[in-house]
Protein backbone atom coordinates (compact mmCIF):
# COMPACT_ATOMS: atom_id res chain seq x y z
CA UNK A 1 0.00 0.00 0.00
CA UNK A 2 1.66 3.38 -0.79
CA UNK A 3 1.49 6.27 1.43
CA UNK A 4 -0.88 8.84 1.42
CA UNK A 5 0.59 12.06 -0.25
CA UNK A 6 2.16 14.64 1.54
CA UNK A 7 -0.41 17.03 0.47
CA UNK A 8 -3.51 15.69 1.91
CA UNK A 9 -4.81 17.40 4.76
CA UNK A 10 -4.60 15.84 8.04
CA UNK A 11 -7.32 14.29 9.95
CA UNK A 12 -9.99 15.30 7.57
CA UNK A 13 -13.24 14.71 8.80
CA UNK A 14 -16.40 13.59 7.29
CA UNK A 15 -19.94 14.17 8.94
CA UNK A 16 -22.90 12.47 7.48
CA UNK A 17 -26.37 13.24 8.15
CA UNK A 18 -29.26 10.50 9.06
CA UNK A 19 -32.72 10.69 8.80
CA UNK A 20 -35.69 8.90 8.71
CA UNK A 21 -36.20 6.78 5.23
CA UNK A 22 -32.80 8.07 4.16
CA UNK A 23 -31.38 5.78 1.44
CA UNK A 24 -28.80 2.74 3.20
CA UNK A 25 -26.58 2.60 0.66
CA UNK A 26 -26.39 6.10 -0.02
CA UNK A 27 -25.06 7.19 3.80
CA UNK A 28 -23.31 3.99 3.30
CA UNK A 29 -21.22 3.58 0.76
CA UNK A 30 -18.73 6.72 1.43
CA UNK A 31 -18.69 5.33 5.38
CA UNK A 32 -17.16 2.44 4.08
CA UNK A 33 -14.73 4.11 1.60
CA UNK A 34 -13.73 6.18 4.27
CA UNK A 35 -13.40 3.34 7.04
CA UNK A 36 -11.59 1.35 4.86
CA UNK A 37 -8.98 4.07 4.00
CA UNK A 38 -8.92 4.23 7.67
CA UNK A 39 -6.85 1.59 7.74
CA UNK A 40 -4.37 3.00 6.08
CA UNK A 41 -4.04 6.45 7.32
CA UNK A 42 -5.95 6.53 10.99
CA UNK A 43 -6.63 9.88 11.06
CA UNK A 44 -9.42 10.06 8.35
CA UNK A 45 -12.31 10.47 10.20
CA UNK A 46 -16.18 9.58 9.32
CA UNK A 47 -19.36 9.86 11.67
CA UNK A 48 -23.12 10.11 11.44
CA UNK A 49 -25.12 13.35 12.41
CA UNK A 50 -29.22 14.03 13.00
CA UNK A 51 -31.06 16.06 14.46
CA UNK A 52 -30.79 14.97 18.02
CA UNK A 53 -28.85 11.93 19.94
CA UNK A 54 -31.38 9.44 19.28
CA UNK A 55 -31.96 6.15 16.85
CA UNK A 56 -32.77 7.33 13.53
CA UNK A 57 -34.59 4.52 11.16
CA UNK A 58 -33.69 4.88 7.70
CA UNK A 59 -35.13 2.76 4.81
CA UNK A 60 -36.28 -0.64 5.13
CA UNK A 61 -36.23 -0.62 9.04
CA UNK A 62 -32.17 0.11 9.19
CA UNK A 63 -31.60 1.64 11.87
CA UNK A 64 -28.02 3.73 13.20
CA UNK A 65 -27.50 5.46 16.26
CA UNK A 66 -25.90 8.90 14.91
CA UNK A 67 -22.54 9.98 17.00
CA UNK A 68 -23.61 13.50 17.50
CA UNK A 69 -26.54 15.96 16.79
CA UNK A 70 -26.83 19.49 15.32
CA UNK A 71 -26.07 21.17 18.89
CA UNK A 72 -23.07 19.39 19.11
CA UNK A 73 -21.88 21.58 16.31
CA UNK A 74 -18.96 18.60 15.72
CA UNK A 75 -16.03 19.90 13.41
CA UNK A 76 -15.43 18.69 9.83
CA UNK A 77 -13.83 19.37 6.72
CA UNK A 78 -17.30 17.94 4.92
CA UNK A 79 -20.96 17.55 5.04
CA UNK A 80 -22.97 14.69 3.39
CA UNK A 81 -26.47 14.79 2.99
CA UNK A 82 -27.86 11.12 1.28
CA UNK A 83 -30.96 11.02 -0.51
CA UNK A 84 -34.02 8.36 0.04
CA UNK A 85 -37.45 8.93 0.38
CA UNK A 86 -37.08 10.82 3.72
CA UNK A 87 -35.77 14.06 1.67
CA UNK A 88 -39.63 14.58 0.75
CA UNK A 89 -39.98 16.16 4.15
CA UNK A 90 -36.30 16.80 4.77
CA UNK A 91 -36.95 20.27 2.26
CA UNK A 92 -38.81 21.63 5.27
CA UNK A 93 -36.68 21.33 7.47
CA UNK A 94 -35.56 24.32 9.08
CA UNK A 95 -33.26 23.01 11.87
CA UNK A 96 -31.50 21.22 8.98
CA UNK A 97 -31.41 24.65 6.72
CA UNK A 98 -30.17 26.18 9.86
CA UNK A 99 -27.73 23.96 10.72
CA UNK A 100 -26.05 23.95 6.92
CA UNK A 101 -25.97 27.69 6.99
CA UNK A 102 -24.04 27.67 10.33
CA UNK A 103 -21.35 25.71 8.69
CA UNK A 104 -18.01 27.39 8.02
CA UNK A 105 -17.30 28.48 4.84
CA UNK A 106 -14.48 25.78 4.71
CA UNK A 107 -17.08 22.78 4.58
CA UNK A 108 -17.38 21.28 1.56
CA UNK A 109 -21.50 20.72 1.00
CA UNK A 110 -22.09 17.25 -0.70
CA UNK A 111 -24.93 15.14 -1.27
CA UNK A 112 -25.59 11.11 -3.07
CA UNK A 113 -28.77 11.02 -5.26
CA UNK A 114 -31.72 13.03 -3.82
CA UNK A 115 -29.71 14.54 -1.22
CA UNK A 116 -28.62 17.68 -3.15
CA UNK A 117 -33.11 18.51 -3.43
CA UNK A 118 -31.94 20.00 -0.06
CA UNK A 119 -29.47 22.30 -1.19
CA UNK A 120 -31.82 23.11 -4.58
CA UNK A 121 -34.35 23.87 -1.73
CA UNK A 122 -32.29 25.98 -0.25
CA UNK A 123 -30.94 28.33 -2.84
CA UNK A 124 -27.37 26.65 -2.58
CA UNK A 125 -27.24 25.29 -6.23
CA UNK A 126 -28.10 28.64 -8.35
CA UNK A 127 -25.43 29.48 -10.91
CA UNK A 128 -23.90 25.80 -10.19
CA UNK A 129 -23.62 22.48 -11.46
CA UNK A 130 -25.09 19.38 -9.94
CA UNK A 131 -26.43 15.72 -10.64
CA UNK A 132 -28.96 13.50 -9.24
CA UNK A 133 -30.13 9.64 -9.76
CA UNK A 134 -30.85 9.19 -13.18
CA UNK A 135 -32.81 6.02 -13.07
CA UNK A 136 -36.19 5.69 -12.05
CA UNK A 137 -37.93 3.24 -9.89
CA UNK A 138 -41.05 2.35 -10.65
CA UNK A 139 -43.63 5.11 -9.31
CA UNK A 140 -41.15 7.94 -10.64
CA UNK A 141 -41.22 6.43 -13.99
CA UNK A 142 -44.89 6.28 -14.19
CA UNK A 143 -47.76 9.03 -14.82
CA UNK A 144 -47.55 9.71 -10.50
CA UNK A 145 -43.80 10.04 -10.23
CA UNK A 146 -40.75 11.88 -11.79
CA UNK A 147 -37.36 11.11 -12.45
CA UNK A 148 -35.28 12.24 -9.87
CA UNK A 149 -33.10 13.93 -12.22
CA UNK A 150 -35.70 16.17 -13.53
CA UNK A 151 -37.11 16.65 -10.18
CA UNK A 152 -33.90 18.63 -9.37
CA UNK A 153 -34.23 20.80 -12.74
CA UNK A 154 -37.54 21.97 -11.39
CA UNK A 155 -36.37 22.35 -7.78
CA UNK A 156 -33.13 24.44 -8.90
CA UNK A 157 -33.71 26.41 -12.29
CA UNK A 158 -31.06 28.10 -12.06
CA UNK A 159 -28.52 24.89 -11.54
CA UNK A 160 -27.42 23.58 -14.29
CA UNK A 161 -28.40 19.99 -14.37
CA UNK A 162 -25.48 17.45 -15.37
CA UNK A 163 -25.73 13.42 -15.69
CA UNK A 164 -21.64 12.79 -14.90
CA UNK A 165 -21.71 10.51 -11.17
CA UNK A 166 -19.95 13.02 -9.91
CA UNK A 167 -19.98 16.93 -10.06
CA UNK A 168 -17.98 19.15 -8.07
CA UNK A 169 -18.74 22.83 -8.31
CA UNK A 170 -16.24 23.97 -5.49
CA UNK A 171 -17.50 24.07 -2.22
CA UNK A 172 -20.72 22.21 -3.49
CA UNK A 173 -20.16 18.34 -4.48
CA UNK A 174 -23.40 16.37 -5.65
CA UNK A 175 -23.13 12.65 -6.84
CA UNK A 176 -25.98 10.27 -8.45
CA UNK A 177 -28.05 7.99 -7.18
CA UNK A 178 -27.90 5.17 -4.43
CA UNK A 179 -24.55 3.16 -5.25
CA UNK A 180 -22.79 6.72 -6.74
CA UNK A 181 -21.84 7.19 -3.36
CA UNK A 182 -18.83 4.98 -3.56
CA UNK A 183 -17.30 7.37 -6.44
CA UNK A 184 -18.53 10.10 -3.92
CA UNK A 185 -16.44 8.66 -0.95
CA UNK A 186 -13.24 8.37 -3.12
CA UNK A 187 -14.12 11.65 -4.52
CA UNK A 188 -13.57 13.04 -1.37
CA UNK A 189 -10.59 11.12 -0.15
CA UNK A 190 -9.84 13.12 -3.48
CA UNK A 191 -10.44 16.95 -2.26
CA UNK A 192 -8.71 15.70 0.85
CA UNK A 193 -5.47 15.41 -0.79
CA UNK A 194 -4.78 12.02 -1.19
CA UNK A 195 -2.89 10.76 -4.42
CA UNK A 196 -4.61 8.85 -7.11
CA UNK A 197 -2.20 5.84 -6.48
CA UNK A 198 -3.80 6.15 -3.34
CA UNK A 199 -6.74 5.74 -3.60
CA UNK A 200 -6.88 3.54 -6.09
CA UNK A 201 -5.26 0.87 -3.87
CA UNK A 202 -8.49 1.49 -1.29
CA UNK A 203 -10.59 0.77 -4.62
CA UNK A 204 -8.59 -2.36 -4.93
CA UNK A 205 -8.45 -3.42 -0.98
CA UNK A 206 -12.53 -2.96 -1.31
CA UNK A 207 -12.44 -5.47 -4.23
CA UNK A 208 -13.93 -2.02 -6.28
CA UNK A 209 -10.65 -1.74 -9.05
CA UNK A 210 -12.30 -2.36 -11.94
CA UNK A 211 -15.80 -0.27 -11.50
CA UNK A 212 -13.47 2.91 -9.85
CA UNK A 213 -11.12 3.04 -12.99
CA UNK A 214 -14.45 3.52 -14.97
CA UNK A 215 -16.10 5.70 -12.57
CA UNK A 216 -13.28 8.16 -11.56
CA UNK A 217 -13.59 9.52 -15.32
CA UNK A 218 -16.81 10.31 -14.67
CA UNK A 219 -16.54 13.03 -12.60
CA UNK A 220 -17.54 16.77 -13.81
CA UNK A 221 -15.18 19.79 -11.99
CA UNK A 222 -17.79 23.01 -12.85
CA UNK A 223 -16.34 26.25 -12.08
CA UNK A 224 -19.07 28.16 -9.97
CA UNK A 225 -19.86 31.57 -11.22
CA UNK A 226 -19.09 34.76 -9.21
CA UNK A 227 -22.90 34.78 -8.27
CA UNK A 228 -22.91 31.48 -6.82
CA UNK A 229 -20.19 32.45 -4.48
CA UNK A 230 -21.79 35.17 -3.34
CA UNK A 231 -24.94 33.06 -2.43
CA UNK A 232 -23.21 30.07 -0.64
Amino acid sequence: MSQPNHSAKPGFRLGIYVFKDAEIVDFAAPYGVFSVARRYDPELDVFLIADSNRPVQAQAGFTVLPNYSFSDAPAMDAFLIPGGFGTRQEMHNRRLFSYIESLPQTTLLTSVCTGSWIYARMGLLDGLAATNRKEPDRVESSSLGMVPIDRLAKLAPACRVSRARVVDSGRVVTAGGIAAGMEMGFHLLRRAGYAEDWIADIARTMEYKAAYEIYRRDVEYAAPSARSLEVI
